[in-house]
């Protein structure tokens, strides 16, 4: 989920923290929102959602799924990839791969592929949100002409989003481990642990550098070790970017029990150094990584329990579906009985869209499947939907005769 919030309003936000989960539902209906018990807007289980679904797209979704659901090929799926392409040679690995996983979770490789992807969306009412799939962990670092060249697809990406009017509000996703090393991050996490900073000597630093061309840029929060100084890069470039507009988004890991006061701390700082914040919330990837880690270091489990803890309250703040303050992301190819039921029903909603071709993007693949292995696993009402709608329209060719897509 994103938001902004511009200075002005920042203070209401605040003021808002303490506000009771329980509120009546009288206060709920009198400011003309969604009311959040009602089935649509909870469980998402109503089948009709995929009818915009084509034939071939619900049974790409259907194998895909089923395949992710195993965890050991989950879990191993890089080295599986990479032994299919040896045995298979490059041309016929991407034969196979190209209609299958690479066209459920990627674009396309050309600006033709990418723009048909693009106009499918839009034709559902979603909106895309371009991701360059460049990133890096400690031990990957590969030199600083990787990172040069890094740099020159984040621009490209950047002109794709505002030139081709693929959106009215044009996003991009950055991970900024793919311009700086991962050790450097470590580094300079260790010694904000210890050391103040002034966030003007860092925004000074980024002197000359060019302004976003009116593409919100969403800076991608990553493991906690290296968050930290993530964060402080991405409020250096909010403090010289967003004085007028949030153009430049921070992450915040929800299901991280630290979120919260993180967040607060970042509006605290949007106050004091004058800008305007925009967040990005998450409740995913990570997730094992980080409780094994936590395991392993005998530290507390930094997660929570549930996902219910980490729910979000557009109802309880008033905030109006229709507003462009508050949307919704997920990405591309998976939870679409949520995204599309949420734009059905007049809500913001973004996709996760990489691209590129099959070679640079399959490390963004194996990363994602084993970052969302639990999501992966547990996609089964995901598949149960894609399955009713796949035996209402084999019903419906056999009889002639429409069928009820809850049956």
């Amino acid at each position: 989920m994103y938001t902004l919030l511009r200075p002005n309003v920042l203070h209401r936000f605040m003021s808002l923290r303490y506000m009771s989960m329980a509120e009546p539902k009288s206060l709920v209906a009198k400011r003309g929102v969604c009311d959040p018990t009602a089935p649509a807007f909870l469980t998402f289980e109503d089948p009709r959602a995929f009818k915009v679904k084509s034939f071939w797209e619900i049974i790409r979704a259907l194998g895909v799924f089923r395949l992710c659901s195993f965890p050991v090929l989950v879990n191993n799926c890089g080295k599986l990839m990479i032994s299919t392409k040896m045995v298979l040679g490059e041309r016929a690995f991407s034969m196979v791969m190209r209609p299958s996983v690479y066209a459920q979770f990627v674009a396309g490789e050309t600006e033709r592929e990418i723009a048909e992807s693009m106009q499918k969306m839009s034709s559902l009412g979603l909106r895309p949100m371009l991701a360059v799939p460049i990133e890096e962990d400690l031990g990957e670092s590969t030199g600083e002409r990787r990172y040069e060249d890094n740099l020159v697809a984040m621009l490209e990406c950047i002109h794709m989003s505002h030139n081709k009017g693929w959106s009215k509000n044009p996003m991009m996703q950055l991970k900024i481990t793919a311009l700086l090393s991962p050790e450097l991050c470590v580094k300079l996490t260790s010694l904000l642990r210890s050391e103040r900073y002034d966030l003007n000597l860092l925004v000074k630093a980024m002197e000359g550098e060019a302004s976003a061309n009116k593409v919100r840029v969403l800076v991608d929060a990553e493991y906690t070790y290296i968050n930290p100084a993530l964060s402080l890069v991405t409020m250096a470039m909010m403090k010289k970017f967003n004085q007028q507009s949030a153009w430049i988004w921070n992450t915040y890991q929800c299901y991280l029990k630290e979120s919260r006061n993180l967040l607060y701390d970042a509006i605290q700082t949007s106050v004091d150094q004058v800008f305007c914040l925009g967040i990005k919330l998450v409740r995913g990837a990570y997730m094992d990584k980080e409780r094994n880690l936590a395991e392993k270091e005998k530290r507390t489990d930094p997660i929570h329990e549930s996902w219910e803890n980490t729910n979000e309250r557009m109802v309880d703040l008033g905030i109006d579906k229709h507003s462009s303050s508050v949307c919704f992301g997920q990405l591309l190819g998976m939870c679409d009985h949520v995204s599309l039921t949420l734009a059905q029903h007049g809500f913001s909603v973004y996709k996760s869209v990489p691209y590129g071709t099959v070679d640079n993007t399959l490390p963004y693949l194996v990363r994602r499947a084993q970052e969302n292995r639990a999501v992966l696993q547990g996609i089964r009402k995901e598949r149960d939907l894609l399955r009713q709608e796949l035996n209402r329209r084999i019903r419906e060719k056999i009889t002639g005769a429409k069928t009820d897509p809850k049956k």
